[in-house]
């Protein structure tokens, strides 16, 4: 038996027209994974405004997409876009379907990856605005056992999203540790939607058949995990050997010890073997046990920023860039502003590659950038002491360098919010005897 997986989303505000494709395509699971770590400080702040929410508030919209066929069977869907507050996401699934006329869609809600109650006792800090653990596979198999259609999580890791339904369909062992490894590599690959297939792709990206609608990738998996990442047919993207083996190690420390809930994997046994058209197989994961720890991520606030961004032109654009952000400093330095911290960064002159060189007039070798932009931020205590910062940024236009041009936020020098994240570790066994599975029917 072969189990069909479509990588449905890679982001909170990914493109929808994709899934479109991979449903039309048939795919026995559309997962939808929507949770980076910067994802979960902007649902805190969702949260911040109104306690309901704390979820992706597109969630709606991929359950209305899969609709026809979650209700025919077909497919079934798993996202953990259920956020800081699954309960709510699983209650917004609940009241889109009953308003869609499919009450007999089942929906699970898979809780208990909070564990900011636990704060005191894990030594985090008191005022912690959330604290999460990334949990594994296990409650969205158990899920999936009880019927459901539709699973909602909260913070559960990327690639374990993927493996939940491979486990469920091939019965695999919690102990067969290669094929749990093979699964976490379907998952990794198949996670960040549309680079797989060609987005983002560092090689010869210019030859996308179709940019503007870059498919989303399927994996065809097999009893002994051994798969095939594919796209639907006539759809733009691209997966061949390059876009498979760099995706394989995208945002991976360690080749060889990949740690997640379910298993340790090893990639560096990952064969790649490109088919041609648009299929690439990939098998010889090998694994080991599972760390003994999750991963958690907690959040505090770290006070409110500012920035401007002010663009200068030729001549000597890189050294009116830097007088104007020295022009902003010194103004708040004089008049008392009590500043955390700032960061310069100079975008024409070094700001991606590090310093340039040979920019001295009398060196005609090196051409001086034609433009450059100077961008400065600073943090602060509080909303009013950054903008009061911003309060200089503009007295520039007539009496600063010439040739200036505001972008970004430097044009209404409103401030922002600051959350810090961090990362720290927790006993499984804390965290697992917290996690709960709730199936409805709506």
């Amino acid at each position: 038996m072969t189990v069909r997986l479509g990588g449905g989303q890679g982001f909170y505000g990914d493109g929808h027209e994709p899934v479109e494709d991979l449903l039309a395509a048939g795919v026995d699971y559309l997962v939808c994974e929507a949770l980076a770590e910067l994802t979960l400080a902007i649902l805190q702040k969702d949260r911040q405004r109104d306690e309901a929410l704390g979820y992706t508030r597109d969630l709606p919209l991929y359950v209305h997409q899969a609709l026809p066929w979650l209700v025919d069977g077909k497919t079934r869907l798993i996202t953990n876009a259920g956020g800081i507050n699954p309960v709510a996401a699983g209650r917004a699934v609940r009241e889109a379907l009953i308003a869609a006329g499919a009450p007999q869609v089942r929906v699970a809600t898979v809780v208990g990856d909070d564990v900011r109650p636990l704060a005191t006792d894990l030594g985090l800090p008191a005022d912690a605005l959330f604290a999460n653990a990334y949990l594994g596979a296990r409650p969205i198999v158990e899920a999936l056992a009880a019927g459901a259609d539709v699973v909602v999580t909260g913070r559960v890791a990327d690639a374990a999203l993927f493996l939940a339904p491979l486990v469920h369909e091939h019965g695999w062992s919690w102990e067969d540790w290669d094929r749990l490894a093979a699964g976490v590599v379907v998952g990794h690959l198949l996670e960040c939607s549309g680079q797989v297939t060609g987005g983002n792709h560092s090689g010869a990206w210019w030859a996308n058949p179709d940019p503007l609608r870059v498919a989303f990738p399927i994996a065809e998996v097999a009893a002994d995990g051994s798969a095939v990442v594919t796209k639907p047919p006539g759809t733009g993207g691209m997966v061949t050997f390059d876009t498979v083996r760099e995706q394989l190690l995208y945002e991976v420390h360690d080749p060889a010890a990949y740690l997640t809930p379910d298993v340790t994997a090893d990639f560096t046994a990952v064969a790649v073997d490109d088919l041609g058209g648009d299929r690439v197989r990939v098998h010889g994961a090998r694994g080991a046990p599972a760390p003994t720890t999750y991963k958690g991520l907690v959040c505090t606030a770290a006070g409110w920023a500012g920035e401007a961004r002010l663009a200068y032109s030729w001549p000597d654009a890189e050294a009116k860039a830097r007088a104007a952000l020295s022009f902003i400093r010194g103004r708040a330095t004089t008049a008392g502003v009590e500043v955390l911290e700032w960061h310069e960064e100079y975008f024409g002159a070094g700001a991606f590659g590090g310093p340039t060189v040979g920019r001295a007039r009398s060196d005609r070798s090196v051409l001086e950038p034609p433009e450059v932009i100077g961008r400065l931020a600073w943090r602060t205590a509080d909303a009013e002491t950054a903008a009061r910062v911003s309060h200089g940024v503009g007295v520039l236009g007539l009496s600063g360098p010439p040739t200036i041009a505001g972008t970004g936020r430097s044009r209404d020098g409103r401030p922002t919010q600051l959350l810090a994240v961090e990362p720290f570790a927790i006993d499984r066994a804390t965290v697992d005897a917290r996690v709960r599975v709730t199936v409805d029917e709506t």
